[in-house]
């Protein structure tokens, strides 16, 4: 291992870095929570990296996501993706899936032995199909409940959900998950109510409306769930109270 990860041996030790080093993470939904914390997990050493996301860069997007700038309008955000983080670590093993997670594409996904999934997905039928078939699988997962329309990145938590409270994402979740028999699941969400967005376009297909977004809410969740599971693999446990 070089020079590139030293300041983080110094803090977690060496045996900890070797763990990071033979990982493999799962980042599903690249947008402004997974593009964040992918990099994040590419700096942090973690060795196998596999992206998922079949969106490409819209305008709208440079706002919040790390994968958007001018000259990447209109490529894949999965691609964009991989390339910075070979740009960090060119020794990195890395998987890219320009395809959206859902039910008819688990069986090929979960072919791959994961450490870690790290769930970013909106749309909650995608969402609530990764998380019952990481825990079917055995494989550890945390999810992001959404950062649309909030204002305080200090309001941000990783709890379980049936812990969630003043979040109408974490109670549609908290629910569905129930009637699958699944009544506990590590989520990052936040309690701070939403304000309301004024949007002058139509919402994509499943979703029912377009949340706005502030820069430091997403990329704080992203960075947020990529230490949860750094310091989960490498053995070091992390605080999950409420």
């Amino acid at each position: 291992m070089g020079r590139e990860f030293y300041r983080s041996e110094m803090l977690l030790g060496s045996d900890a870095m070797q763990k990071l080093h033979e990982s493999h993470v799962a980042v599903v939904g690249l947008g402004g929570v997974g593009s964040f914390a992918a990099e994040a997990l590419a700096r942090a050493g973690v060795g196998v990296l596999t992206l998922v996301d079949n969106d490409t860069i819209s305008e709208t997007n440079l706002n919040r996501q790390l994968v958007a700038l001018h000259s990447t309008l209109g490529r894949s955000k999965a691609e964009v993706m991989g390339e910075r983080i070979l740009d960090i670590n060119p020794n990195i093993s890395l998987y890219i899936i320009k395809e959206r997670y859902c039910a008819a594409s688990r069986e090929n996904f979960f072919s791959e032995r994961f450490s870690y999934i790290i769930d970013a997905i909106d749309l909650v039928t995608d969402k609530l199909d990764l998380i019952n078939s990481a825990k079917n699988f055995g494989v550890p997962i945390i999810s992001a409940l959404g950062t649309g329309n909030k204002f305080d990145a200090s309001r941000l938590v990783i709890t379980d959900i049936s812990k969630t409270r003043d979040c109408s994402f974490a109670k549609v979740i908290r629910k569905e998950l129930r009637t699958r028999g699944v009544l506990h699941h590590t989520i990052l969400y936040s309690p701070e109510l939403p304000k309301k967005a004024v949007s002058e376009e139509a919402p994509p297909p499943g979703r029912r409306s377009i949340p706005g977004s502030l820069i430091w809410v997403p990329a704080s969740a992203g960075l947020m769930l990529a230490g949860h599971v750094v310091m989960s693999l490498a053995g070091i446990e992390a605080n999950t109270n409420a």
